[in-house]
């Protein structure tokens, strides 16, 4: 597998669909040599996110877990709150890992995943 540096562009993108595009691309989808068992080379750099088109009532409406395993440990943060503390980087970090496959390859595709305002 060959080294390969994609760039997106997310200006007037919808934030699920191109998540699932760049996981698709970083799970090595889109290349004709694809193996499941197998982490591909492919960097991939999303820019221009803070020009993201989402409407607000996916802004309000969304929520985010996060479970600590304790009784009482459900924390919920919508996806407003997430861009005002973090801004759009962490929402697509948080929404390209959800898509990654739950295995130990995970880490090694997020490490090639590099988002900029």
């Amino acid at each position: 597998m060959t080294n390969k540096t994609i760039t997106v562009d997310a200006t007037d993108k919808v934030l699920g669909r191109l998540s699932s595009e760049v996981a698709k691309m970083l799970m090595g989808k889109d290349s004709p040599d694809y193996s499941p068992n197998v982490a591909p080379k492919t960097k991939v750099t999303i820019i221009n996110a803070s020009k993201t088109k989402m409407t607000e009532k996916r802004k309000l409406e969304t929520m985010h877990e996060k479970y600590s395993g304790r009784p009482g440990g459900l924390k919920l943060k919508s996806n407003a709150t997430i861009i005002t503390h973090k801004g759009f980087v962490e929402l697509y970090k948080l929404a390209i890992f959800n898509m990654l496959p739950a295995n130990k390859l995970r880490d090694g595709m997020m490490k090639n995943l590099t988002v900029t305002e």
